[in-house]
């Protein structure tokens, strides 16, 4: 191996590479980053920043809190089911008072607000704990709150948790997918058109060929392509990265409208009846109250799902390959220095992070459906592209800004069926608007890879 290379050696933790650590990085030199050129990582691990800006958020969330969970609480009990028929053992509904947790949540929200306004007096960062606590207990206050006010206020905790998994798959997918494309300097915004080609491919190749096996991987080389044109325009020709990515969503959109029409929808018996994948259920542990149908009662996409974040997760912080990724994605310039063909880098990146995209858009097509419907991904690119912002480009944060996502989507539909009076339209947005507030400061400071949407020349 050449000296010039750099190894994975140099990095005992998780990095995220900014600019002057990257180049400390792939050296292996011991210089220090300048205090104004904090890495990823480094701005990523400040929770609440020093400005006013966070206990503003978390003061109009717990007016709200206060209104809403404290003032006007459902005077009944509420109860969450944890086992269902058929579990290994039964547990305890969770049951509460809705008044008494109601204020319970409204007193502790406003404790720490108070707290963050303290905190944000004296120049100080608010803690992490007391970040995840106000969550906890608004989103607790507000599960209550909406739950009690229906008529039915009984909810199953194992099919909500389940159900949100679930709704959470491609957008998982499609957060790697982009995670693996911007770590190396590439913006993907057509993880929309990667998705959405993927459930096309799959439901054709797996009518035609009666495999729902040649599905998933007509899926996979479907989205591959879709990434092979993105990577040909935004690196080879260097066009604007974001414009491409419009480009191929309306063009996939239009091209996959198109054929639907024309050729699946006339003769959907041939060309639009995939069939669906199998799925499996662990002996044993898929009985376990809540836990056993999340982890071990999945379809092939959902355990793949979980292989997939740690596979990302470790070969982007444990292995050269990652090494050399995140050091494209900040300097580019200093990582072809040091022998890094960077441009080829990316060009491989943007391929395997459009076949990961294509994996979850098969799971509509295989799993979640028998069929391939017009634009049926109705946006869930652009909403994992959303959770990847709101994940801080990591792949452990990217997995619980899409659970978020498919809590929402799943909460809205069960509490429809409930018939609670909140609008279904509410229910809809509350994840767009936790995330706005989120990234407004609520979870701290977050920025992209360094030399993300830069197209690099080599001079």
């Amino acid at each position: 191996m050449s000296s010039q290379e750099p190894t994975p050696q140099h990095e005992s933790a998780p990095w995220d590479g900014g600019s002057t650590a990257t180049t400390t990085a792939a050296t292996g030199t011991a210089t220090a980053p300048a205090e104004s050129e904090l890495s990823t990582a480094a701005a990523n691990e400040v929770v609440g920043v020093t400005s006013w800006r966070t206990p503003v958020v978390l003061a109009l969330l717990s007016a709200v809190a206060l209104v809403l969970f404290a003032l006007n609480a459902p005077d009944n009990r509420v109860a969450f089911r944890v086992s269902e028929d058929g579990d290994l053992f039964r547990v305890p509904d969770l049951a509460v008072n809705g008044v008494v947790w109601g204020w319970l949540t409204a007193v502790v929200l406003l404790a720490l607000t108070a707290l963050a306004f303290v905190r944000a007096r004296a120049r100080a960062q608010l803690p992490r704990w007391a970040v995840l606590v106000f969550g906890f207990f608004f989103v607790s206050g507000f599960l209550v709150w909406v739950v009690g006010s229906s008529r039915t206020p009984d909810v199953s905790l194992s099919g909500l948790l389940a159900g949100s998994v679930a709704l959470a798959i491609p957008l998982i997918f499609g957060s790697l997918g982009g995670l693996l494309c911007e770590r190396s300097g590439v913006v993907n915004i057509a993880i929309e058109g990667q998705l959405l080609f993927g459930a096309f491919s799959a439901a054709v190749a797996g009518s035609l060929s009666g495999s729902a096996w040649v599905g998933l991987l007509a899926a996979v080389l479907g989205a591959g392509l879709v990434s092979l044109v993105l990577a040909v325009f935004s690196i080879t020709y260097k066009v604007n990265q974001v414009i491409v990515g419009v480009v191929l969503n309306v063009l996939v959109s239009g091209l996959t409208g198109f054929l639907f029409a024309t050729v699946l929808e006339t003769n959907a018996s041939v060309f639009n009846s995939p069939p669906r994948l199998p799925r499996f259920a662990v002996p044993v542990l898929s009985e376990i109250p809540v836990v056993g149908p999340i982890l071990f009662d999945q379809s092939v996409i959902g355990y793949l799902m979980y292989v997939a974040v740690a596979v990302v997760w470790f070969a982007l912080y444990r292995t050269r390959w990652g090494l050399r990724t995140r050091a494209v994605g900040e300097h580019p310039k200093a990582a072809d220095t040091l022998g890094v063909k960077v441009n080829a880098l990316r060009f491989r990146n943007v391929l395997l992070g459009g076949m990961v995209a294509g994996v979850g858009g098969a799971f509509y097509t295989l799993v979640s459906v028998s069929a391939f419907t017009r634009d049926m991904t109705s946006g869930a690119g652009y909403i994992a592209l959303a959770a990847l912002i709101f994940g801080r480009w990591n792949p452990i944060g990217a997995l619980l800004a899409s659970l978020l996502f498919g809590f929402a989507s799943n909460l809205q539909s069960i509490l429809s069926f409930l018939g609670t009076p909140v609008p279904s339209q509410f229910l809809a947005m509350l994840p767009y608007v936790v995330t706005i507030l989120a990234v407004a400061g609520l979870v701290g400071a977050s920025r992209a890879p360094a030399a993300s949407g830069q197209p690099y020349t080599k001079e």
